[in-house]
């Protein structure tokens, strides 16, 4: 089972400002530790929403619509992507992730299931993408 842990993005995170030292080693390690138990996909932070975009599907047509956006609680600031073997595992190693903005400022992360293909009905265009998916690796 593939988990996503998302950051939450703040009204700090939005400014650009990076991470203190003592953030980026409690991350580090943490992320080492995933790394080390073998579930660590993937992580990153992501530059602020001023940088980014958004495509807009109204009516048949796509707008793009530039950042920044205004709904910080809206935005993700980062993720990390685990493969983990229930649940119950993805939940441990959510509560075992650093405070996001340090341990003394709010924050947020949220954890949800990525689809996998055994959740879709076997059909031919989930096969194109099983192949595709396997063409990466």
């Amino acid at each position: 089972m593939r988990f996503m842990i998302m950051v939450r993005a703040t009204a700090l995170s939005e400014t650009g400002a990076m991470p203190e030292q003592s953030l980026l080693a409690a991350m580090t390690a943490y992320h080492e530790e995933l790394a080390s138990a073998g579930v660590l996909l993937d992580a990153n932070g992501l530059k602020p929403s001023r940088e980014g975009w958004r495509v807009r599907y109204s009516d048949g047509k796509r707008s793009i619509i530039d950042g920044p956006f205004a709904e910080t609680k809206e935005l993700i600031a980062g993720y990390t992507l685990i493969q983990v073997r229930s649940r119950e595992e993805a939940l441990e190693w959510a509560r075992r992730f650093p405070a996001p903005f340090g341990e003394t400022a709010d924050g947020e992360i949220e954890v949800r299931p990525l689809f996998e293909f055994e959740d879709f009905e076997p059909s031919e265009p989930i096969e194109r993408w099983r192949e595709v998916q396997e063409s990466r690796r």
